[in-house]
């Protein structure tokens, strides 16, 4: 005890002569503009010190940040770099504490109004920006997002929402706060915009409409970002989805805005869920041809389909005769591959081949349209 009482008591000695070496240095004859030498160096040093804060913030303690708290690979700190108002905003926010504990804890020799308006300035300057780089730090906010499985396409359908919310609640809060700053009464502009926002709700009722659409799509996810769908006849690749519109991109490269409420209150087609790739394949024969090598056809056919590793469900694969009118009859064929397209035109392009293998085998000719007899 009496080792911890000695230890406060020499910390609270060092700290009383650090403060009178302090005053010491402060005071002085004024100079220039109100300031004592000491004083300049002292307003000189805190500049420096706010700049360089500002730069190591940005440069390194950032970075750091990103990379243990980030949940994506995405973040490499060593090519990532802060906006530069995270500086600028740490920089005044160093030089405002600075300025203000010198000026309560010691006696300066400077232009007290000069310094209280500069001080004030720094503060106003900290929180601007610092609503400037909360603004621009949204686009980082897919780091810290988690989904199950680590999906990507949920991670940026999530993330393509969270930046717009985060925007929206950055920009809000923004005008809540310089309107603080100017002075003026919150309780009465909180009061006013309550009205405001019933006129504007009721009036922008397709507006809050697609917002609670776009919550929608984040909980039922029946398509995330890259996935290929049809809704409104519309077909292509999702590429955004925000809090009023979803951007599809079609397969002519154009881009198609869809609001979110169409789309919650419309059936959507989500290829890219498809568990395979089905391929139903018809020939069509001349009617004349012999009963049992059509039969045989369709067994050759599907013994040499099923036999390629590409087929899955060979139990519901099959090859059967399914139309027999004049002047042709029709053998159709349903097969399946994994769900990608590459595999299902690779597939089916091998089923045609060995369809026409397979007809030639059972002496059986193609149906020619242009042929009379």
């Amino acid at each position: 005890f009496s080792t911890l009482n000695r230890a406060i008591f020499m910390s609270w000695a060092m700290w009383i002569n650090y403060m009178s070496a302090l005053d010491d240095f402060l005071s002085g004859e004024e100079q220039l503009a109100g300031f004592s030498n000491g004083t300049l160096i002292i307003l000189l040093g805190i500049i420096a010190l706010s700049l360089i804060s500002g730069i190591i913030a940005r440069r390194y303690l950032f970075p750091i940040l990103m990379n243990i708290l980030s949940k994506t690979d995405r973040i490499d700190g060593r090519t990532l770099f802060a906006p530069r108002s995270l500086a600028w905003m740490i920089g005044f926010l160093i030089f405002h504490i600075s300025i203000e504990w010198i000026s309560n804890n010691s006696n300066p020799i400077w232009n007290g109004e000069l310094m209280s308006s500069i001080s004030n300035i720094s503060w106003a300057a900290f929180v601007i920006l610092m609503l400037v780089a909360a603004y621009r730090l949204v686009d980082y906010l897919d780091v810290f997002i988690v989904v199950e499985g680590n999906d990507i396409a949920a991670r940026k359908s999530l993330a393509s929402v969270a930046e717009s919310v985060g925007r929206l609640a950055v920009f809000v809060g923004g005008v809540f706060i310089i309107a603080g700053l100017a002075g003026m009464d919150l309780n009465g502009l909180i009061a006013g915009l309550g009205i405001t926002g019933l006129a504007l709700a009721l009036a922008a009722k397709d507006s809050v409409a697609n917002i609670f659409g776009a919550i929608s799509i984040l909980v039922d996810q029946p398509f995330n970002v890259g996935d290929w769908i049809i809704v409104e006849g519309i077909e292509g690749e999702v590429v955004n989805i925000g809090l009023r519109t979803t951007m599809i991109r079609t397969g002519n490269d154009t881009i198609v805005t869809v609001p979110n409420s169409n789309i919650t209150n419309s059936p959507v087609e989500n290829f890219s869920l498809r568990r395979f790739r089905r391929i139903r394949p018809n020939f069509q024969f001349e009617d004349d041809c012999d009963k049992e090598s059509l039969k045989k056809f369709c067994e050759i056919l599907l013994g040499k389909v099923l036999s390629d590793g590409r087929a899955i469900m060979h139990d519901d694969s099959w090859v059967k005769i399914t139309d027999s009118l004049p002047p042709k009859i029709t053998a159709s064929g349903n097969f399946y591959c994994k769900s990608s397209s590459e595999t299902q035109r690779e597939f089916k392009e091998e089923i045609l081949l060995l369809a026409k293998v397979s007809a030639k085998e059972c002496n059986i000719s193609f149906h020619e349209p242009r042929q009379r007899k």
